[in-house]
C-alpha cells in the first residue's frame, strides 16, 4: 500500500515538473512550409527575460548592459541571408535617428561573421550579438526546432523600454519575409 502512494505521488509529480518546464512550440512558416520554434516570445508588458550573448569582441554582453535605453532586438537566422542582411540594414538606417535606442542583432552566426559582414556592409549603428553558446534561443522561444533550419533562430523583433519591459514583439508569420519595421519604431515613439 505504501509502494503504491509512493509510485502515485512520483508519477504526480514528474508530471507536474514536466508540465510547468514545457513550453508550447510556436509553428512558423519558411517560404510557406510550416517549422516549428521552441515556445511563443515572451508577452508584452512583462519583464525581459534575462539573456547573454557574445559580442563581435567575443565579450559576454546581457540585457542589463543596455538597460536605461529602449532595445530593439532584430532576430534572424543568419547575417549571410537576403532578408536577414535587409533587416539589419534597415535598422542600422533607423538606429542613428532614434534617441536613447540601442538595436541588437541577433543570431547563431558566429561573432566573426558578424564582424566580418558588418565591415564588409559598413553597418556602424547596430550592435551585433550572437547566440552561438547560449540558450537566448530558448529562453525567447525562437529556437528552430525542426526543418533544415534547425538550432537557428526564427526572425522576430521585440522591443524592450528603458525599464527592461517589453512593449512590441512580432514573430513573423513566414521567416522568408521581412519584420514591420514601423510598428516597431512606433513602439518606442509611443
Amino acid at each position: 500500500m505504501l509502494s503504491k502512494l509512493a509510485f502515485s505521488t512520483l508519477v504526480f509529480f514528474s508530471a507536474f515538473i514536466f508540465a510547468q518546464n514545457s513550453k508550447t512550440a510556436n509553428t512558423v512558416l519558411m517560404g510557406g512550409k510550416p517549422v516549428h520554434t521552441y515556445a511563443k516570445l515572451p508577452a508584452v508588458n512583462k519583464a525581459a527575460p534575462q539573456f547573454t550573448l557574445t559580442d563581435m569582441t567575443m565579450k559576454d554582453q546581457t540585457l542589463d548592459s543596455y538597460k536605461g535605453k529602449f532595445m530593439i532586438l532584430n532576430i534572424f537566422p543568419s547575417v549571410d541571408t537576403g532578408v536577414c542582411s535587409a533587416s539589419v540594414h534597415h535598422f542600422n538606417e533607423d538606429a542613428a535617428s532614434i534617441p536613447n535606442t540601442v538595436v541588437l542583432c541577433i543570431s547563431k552566426d558566429l561573432p566573426f561573421a558578424q564582424k566580418r559582414f558588418c565591415g564588409a556592409e559598413g553597418i556602424k549603428n547596430v550592435v551585433m550579438l550572437s547566440d552561438f553558446r547560449s540558450d537566448f534561443g530558448k529562453t525567447y522561444g525562437v529556437e528552430i526546432t525542426d526543418s533544415a533550419m534547425k538550432g537557428l533562430l526564427s526572425r522576430a523583433v521585440v522591443v524592450i523600454d528603458p525599464s527592461g519591459k517589453i512593449i512590441y514583439e512580432e514573430q513573423v508569420a513566414d521567416i522568408s519575409q521581412e519584420p514591420n519595421y514601423e510598428a516597431a519604431i512606433a513602439a518606442i515613439k509611443k
